[in-house]
């Protein structure tokens, strides 16, 4: 059959696509390799409990807010989120707690309770990130994207701004605190995504009761009421050049389906090397897209609890050492860092069946089987991972030993297995705030029926990469199309 768009990959930057041009009438195909749509969107059920995966919770959901008008959009403000307590993020460095709040007056008011000498600095901090936070809608106006709160910052430096901004190392780390949703790098993290991702969840902070695979689940429903295809168990094998245009993708080494333009929300690296003859790719710039450093994974232990043990618990919990580098994070040490996640009980009950406890994993401590069956080595990794995640969050949980039940881990290979992403990456390629042009992709591609989405474009998470699907349509209806139809909502 054929298709005006035909998207490879079925995580939230190729559904979001595939809604927007579906709504605009487009005849559309998303075709995800794994049995389940969603990306890091997935869930998983285990003894009748579901759990996530790579969804947690977002900011920014309120009315007015960053994410408010993308989830309006697509239809996914009457999914049942949950706004979190007032006081949404804990973060404890050591043994000592300090708490971020919604609001960027309470924010600052809450920190400065512990900071009294840093008030001056913590407005000055928050009042960028909120002016960054409303410039975001600044993307679709080319007369002003080049303005000083989009493309230059970029090239700024988040580490440098952090060191410009608060005079105190203790604050610099409890604001830098709950950055596990982006890889903290002090010489290449861009500003523009630390400012980005934490004023969204200054503003609020929601989590969605039963998983984020209701996010997909409704973008899919909503993709074929108005028309268009969503296959799971459809990999995306090769895709075929015909005089300087893509005209076909080969899906599972043998069906061919065609279209008049493609999107790929699969990470770029794996989108060219199913590329395999192109005379508009030339070999140095697939070598530069293939040699791009990714971010660092994640190791996760899902952790099932024993029935009515753990009260629920309706924010965060952030754990680090006092002595860590947390924007230096180091592999080769024991574990240091994690982020606590407590999930919505689904029937009303007052008990949490389960947390997650997360911390980086880097890709060279699982690269051995990326090739070969999971072994009983691999398996030893595991459970030692898990058992010094249960060690760790005992610091700020005592009782949750004697809570656990059963634990089921993923590493940056589970990521790839199901995500399809390169090194089992969390956040897609690094950006580069020395290298911008380098490491910020667009989504235009050298071929020109060929475009680019997803979280190894501009920005990564719920927000970035909403966002960027839009940039991605526009380039086959046009901006001003997109941005009409995205401000009638």
């Amino acid at each position: 059959m054929n298709y005006d768009v035909i998207i490879i990959g079925g995580g939230l930057g190729g559904l979001e696509c595939g809604f927007i041009l579906a709504r605009h009438g487009l005849n559309v195909c998303v075709l995800e390799q794994h049995t389940q749509v969603g990306g890091c969107l997935q869930t998983f059920r285990r003894k009748g409990i579901t759990f996530d995966t790579g969804f947690h919770y977002v900011g920014g959901l309120g009315e007015g807010e960053s994410l408010y008008p993308f989830f309006r959009y697509f239809g996914l403000l009457d999914l049942p989120w949950q706004r979190m307590d007032d006081l949404f993020d804990e973060v404890i460095i050591g043994e000592r707690p300090y708490f971020f709040a919604n609001g960027h007056e309470r924010f600052v008011d809450t920190l400065a309770e512990s900071f009294p000498h840093q008030r001056k600095q913590l407005e000055t901090y928050t009042a960028f990130l909120k002016t960054v936070g409303q410039h975001l809608l600044d993307v679709f106006n080319p007369d002003v994207m080049n303005g000083k709160y989009v493309l230059p910052l970029f090239g700024r430096s988040a580490y440098e701004f952090l060191h410009e901004t608060i005079d105190d190392p203790l604050l610099r780390k409890v604001l830098s605190g709950t950055s596990l949703k982006m890889e903290l790098d002090a010489d290449k993290l861009p500003l523009y995504t630390f400012a980005q991702i934490h004023n969204s969840y200054i503003q609020s902070a929601w989590r969605l009761r039963g998983g984020g695979s209701q996010i997909a689940d409704r973008l899919v429903r909503q993709i074929e009421a108005m028309g268009g295809t969503v296959r799971p168990r459809a990999g995306a094998t090769r895709l075929i050049e015909t005089n300087g245009r893509i005209t076909a993708v080969e899906v599972n080494g043998d069906e061919q389906l065609t279209a008049r333009f493609f999107i790929s929300n699969a990470h770029p690296a794996y989108t060219y090397s199913i590329l395999e003859e192109s005379r508009c790719i030339r070999k140095a710039f697939r070598k530069r897209i293939t040699h791009l450093p990714n971010t660092a994974g994640v190791f996760t232990a899902n952790v099932r609890l024993r029935p009515d043990s753990v009260p629920y618990c309706n924010r965060n919990i952030y754990l680090h050492d006092e002595t860590s580098d947390l924007w230096r994070y180091r592999f080769d040490k024991e574990l240091s860092g994690m982020f606590i996640s407590y999930k919505i009980p689904e029937n009303g009950d007052s008990y949490t069946p389960n947390i997650d406890l997360l911390t980086p994993m880097s890709w060279a401590e699982v690269e051995r089987w990326k090739d070969r069956p999971r072994d009983a080595d691999y398996a030893a990794i595991k459970r030692a991972k898990a058992e010094a995640c249960i060690a760790f969050a005992v610091r700020r949980l005592p009782w949750l030993r004697d809570a656990v039940e059963e634990i089921y881990t993923s590493t940056p290979l589970s990521y790839r297995r199901y995500t399809n992403t390169v090194d089992g990456s969390a956040y897609g390629i690094r950006k580069d705030c020395t290298s911008p042009i380098s490491t910020v992709l667009m989504p235009r591609t050298p071929i020109p029926n060929l475009f680019l989405t997803g979280q190894n474009l501009s920005l990564h998470g719920i927000l970035g990469v909403s966002v960027t699907s839009f940039f991605t349509c526009a380039e086959i209806l046009g901006m001003k199309t997109v941005t009409k139809d995205f401000r009638r909502g």
